[in-house]
């Protein structure tokens, strides 16, 4: 079910899996879109074709999926804009730069700090409250959730990363998200992925959404996984064309990794069947 306000999108599983999409979204509404300037209108840091490559992968998962452009306000920052990378180069709760470190706003459109709280309050907020509902009936259901935050980008950003990025960027906040096994499983299966290159807790340990839900103490588990690009486009330029056939093999290790996941949450499960 889609909200008509294009917040949130919402499929409903009965699996302990829940699939978070924070960055997929387009919508971005007429007022803001006349604030950004040419280059912020070309939405460039988008987590392109998430939502397709993951679909379908597990039939079964609860999917929550942000329709808001991250330009309008990231779903996946700290609401009090507390930076979750102290010291280093990255993007604000409202962006109002680039991952090239480029300005996106015409001079002087710039959101000010109520413009910040009447996004967060219109957008942010029912996305997450979408999220907590979710994670609470699973939870209910299940007495486990495991929630798997799904992004990816450009696999070289100077601003943002010398270098670079491997194909899989498992993270759990230094571990502290999910319970040890759960990153490790993760881990494996992601070096044992021939062709690809992996890391966990590299460049990036997991945003907001990650270390705000992953309270493993509480049955709680959650893990970031960031994609590079490459992996499943045709170019990490511009039209961000999706690439089927590098696309496909990405998911039979995609797959891999959600089944392993919910079949370790349906183990540790605390409720029997219905």
């Amino acid at each position: 079910m889609s909200d008509h306000n294009h917040i949130v999108e919402i499929v409903r599983g009965e699996s302990p899996l829940i699939l978070a999409m924070p960055h997929t979204g387009l919508f971005v509404p007429e007022d803001v879109e006349r604030q950004l300037n040419q280059r912020g209108k070309k939405l460039e840091d988008t987590d392109w074709h998430i939502d397709r490559l993951y679909s379908s992968l597990m039939p079964q998962a609860t999917i929550v999926r942000a329709l808001f452009h991250r330009y309008v306000i990231d779903a996946n920052r700290d609401p009090s804009g507390t930076s979750l990378y102290p010291g280093q180069n990255t993007t604000q709760l409202c962006p109002l730069t680039d991952f090239n470190g480029q300005l996106i706003y015409c001079d002087g459109s710039e959101p000010d700090a109520d413009e910040i709280v009447r996004r967060t309050i219109k957008f942010h907020t029912p996305y997450h409250a979408a999220l907590q509902s979710e994670i609470d009936r699973v939870v209910g259901k299940f007495g486990i959730a495991m929630v798997y935050d799904c992004h990816s980008i450009r696999s070289q950003i100077p601003f943002l990363f010398e270098g670079g990025l491997p194909d899989f960027n498992i993270g759990t906040n230094e571990g502290a998200t999910c319970a040890q096994e759960v990153e490790q499983m993760v881990g494996e299966i992601c070096a044992g992925a021939r062709g690809y290159s992996s890391i966990i807790n590299g460049r990036f340990k997991g945003g907001w959404t990650t270390r705000h839900y992953g309270k493993p103490q509480k049955g709680v588990h959650a893990i970031q996984m960031e994609l590079a690009q490459s992996t499943y486009l045709q170019s990490e330029q511009p039209p961000f064309d999706f690439a089927r056939q590098p696309a496909e093999k990405l998911r039979i290790h995609l797959k891999k990794i959600l089944g392993a996941l919910t079949t370790w949450a349906l183990e540790h499960s605390t409720k029997g069947p219905d």
